[in-house]
């Protein structure tokens, strides 16, 4: 027993003594540093390479500021005013009373579908007070291709009453009258003050809303309080143009479902890019009107219209939204 256990004690001393730590260097009590931070050494590196720097953290983009946004959508006005040097009402008119009886009727239809439907209804009545006493039933059948027909032909039989028993037959000029007749909100009397009278305003209809919204010129969806936010950011002087441009790219290439980012000439000005196509290619397949080389909505467009008149024929040209 004891000359076998000698060993079994020496080789155990010897173990203790290599383990025991020196004398003259406490034992560390860390707990061994994990290899994911001993540096290239540790993970098979050579010795004395330096330990790849930490790469930051990208900074979050600040919010824009209030004259950030302000600066941005006056140059996306000055970029489509460019783009859209001959944007215009798109409604067929002749006198301020065609163009507020078309902008009733404009209601929840294309322009297009007036413009193919007016001709006939102004060649029976041109005037406030033939309409005021035509029979409803023929009006209503003259309009019926707009929809909705038996409204808006109360409405525009009595906006005609009214301006035959109140203003002598004559459209007025003031958004205080204009907003009194039957059928006529603070949209209809901007179109027919900005583009019959000259009056400044801002025409928010769906495609000046959405666009709005896109642009973070705004966050609210009440259309009165997105006329009044806008009127802030631009000079009184833009107001009917800035409307006409906004919805001329609304209607054309920055539409609601399937917007055409890849071919929009304001994209690096847009915080909604991205949410449409933006592959050039598939997206110039999107452009409607003149930019996708159909009709646009008027059968008697203005001069400098780059695009083809809309036919008279019944039904919507390619390209209509």
């Amino acid at each position: 027993m004891g000359e076998q256990g000698a060993p079994k004690r020496t080789n155990a001393a010897k173990r203790t003594t290599e383990a025991a730590p020196e004398p003259d260097r406490k034992p560390d009590r860390k707990p061994a540093k994990s290899t994911a931070k001993a540096g290239p050494k540790a993970a098979g590196g050579k010795a004395g390479a330096k330990t790849a720097p930490k790469t930051a953290a990208p900074k979050a983009a600040k919010p824009e500021s209030r004259l950030g946004m302000v600066r941005r959508a006056r140059k996306i006005n000055r970029e489509l005013a460019e783009v859209f040097p001959y944007a215009h009402p798109e409604l067929d008119f002749r006198n301020p009373f065609e163009l507020l009886v078309a902008t009733v009727l404009s209601a929840q239809t294309t322009d297009l579908r007036v413009n193919q439907t007016t001709p006939a209804l102004f060649a029976a009545y041109p005037t406030p007070e033939d309409l005021a006493a035509a029979v409803p039933e023929e009006v209503e059948e003259l309009i019926r291709p707009t929809g909705f027909f038996r409204a808006k032909t109360k409405s525009i039989m009595g906006l005609a009453a009214a301006l035959r028993d109140d203003f002598g037959g004559e459209v007025p000029g003031r958004l205080d009258d204009l907003v009194k007749l039957p059928g006529v909100g603070r949209k209809t009397a901007f179109v027919v003050l900005g583009n019959a009278f000259g009056v400044p305003g801002i025409t928010v209809d769906t495609h000046f809303m959405r666009l709005a919204r896109r642009w973070k010129w705004t966050e609210s969806d009440d259309p009165v309080k997105i006329e009044a936010e806008v009127a802030e950011i631009f000079p009184k002087s833009e107001w009917t143009m800035l409307s006409h441009r906004v919805i001329f790219h609304g209607r054309r290439i920055c539409h609601a479902r399937k917007p055409a980012c890849g071919a929009c000439p304001i994209a690096p000005l847009c915080p909604a890019y991205g949410e449409g196509e933006t592959d050039p290619e598939k997206a110039k397949k999107l452009l409607k009107y003149e930019k996708g080389g159909y009709p646009g909505q008027r059968l008697s467009p203005p001069p400098d219209y780059p695009g083809r008149p809309a036919a008279p024929a019944t039904g919507v040209a390619p390209g209509a939204e």
